[in-house]
């Protein structure tokens, strides 16, 4: 699993580009993935939702965007210049949006905290995914959910394209876009080596979650999972 200083000083160089590049490379299908993770956040009708490895905030603005005023929502993050992005933003736009330093494997939270905690693309991530996963378990109260979108492994047919995409393609692409190609080197790498969607859920299972399902998307390449303390 990646080292986790390794990874916040790697996004920490494309920061600026970060979301912006997600958006080219996936040709645009990342905003309706992340509409689905809204939209059962939402379902869940929190007050209270913690985002984690928000980066600069994408999916905290929609979750914003989207629930109720009353709904207390913080994002998560241990790399401070997309942190900082955020609070750029959420001030610029008058969002009531809070933005705190955290690493997923410890965080700043109490025991059974939030109603729903989110993470996108986070996962994949985790110095330690067991540990990880654990902490997560902790923080959201029992009944609250854990919703994690995250890519997977596609359909065996579609697995050539997909590797020409994130193994060839996006690398170079993304290197144009951010200035930093061995950055997405390391993404197109974490992914291959990253469970598919059955076997993430057996993980979140071994973390004590009770209730899990997912659904995938775009043949398999991503996955929304839930998860019921």
């Amino acid at each position: 699993m990646p080292e986790g200083t390794a990874v916040q000083r790697m996004f920490s160089g494309i920061a600026s580009r970060y979301d912006f590049a997600n958006r080219v490379l996936s040709l645009g299908l990342c905003v309706g993935w992340r509409e689905r993770l809204v939209a059962a956040a939402q379902a869940a009708r929190p007050k209270t939702v913690a985002d984690l490895a928000t980066g600069s905030g994408d999916v905290a603005f929609a979750l914003r965007r989207d629930l109720p005023a009353d709904c207390a929502i913080v994002g998560y993050d241990f790399c401070e210049p997309m942190l900082a992005l955020g609070r750029e933003r959420a001030q610029k736009e008058a969002v009531a949006l809070e933005f705190q330093t955290g690493d997923c494997m410890h965080l700043p939270l109490a025991d059974e905290s939030c109603d729903v905690v989110t993470i996108a693309y986070g996962v994949r991530n985790f110095e330690d995914r067991a540990r990880g996963l654990r902490e997560l378990h902790r923080v959201v109260k029992t009944g609250g959910s854990v919703l994690i979108l995250e890519f997977s492994q596609p359909a065996a047919w579609f697995a050539p394209f997909h590797f020409i995409h994130v193994r060839l393609v996006s690398p170079v692409l993304a290197g144009l876009l951010t200035g930093d190609f061995g950055a997405y080197k390391y993404l197109g790498t974490s992914i291959a080596g990253f469970p598919d969607a059955a076997g993430l859920t057996a993980e979140l299972r071994q973390a004590g979650f009770r209730e899990v399902t997912h659904e995938t998307l775009l043949f398999g390449t991503v996955a929304l999972h839930r998860a019921t303390r």
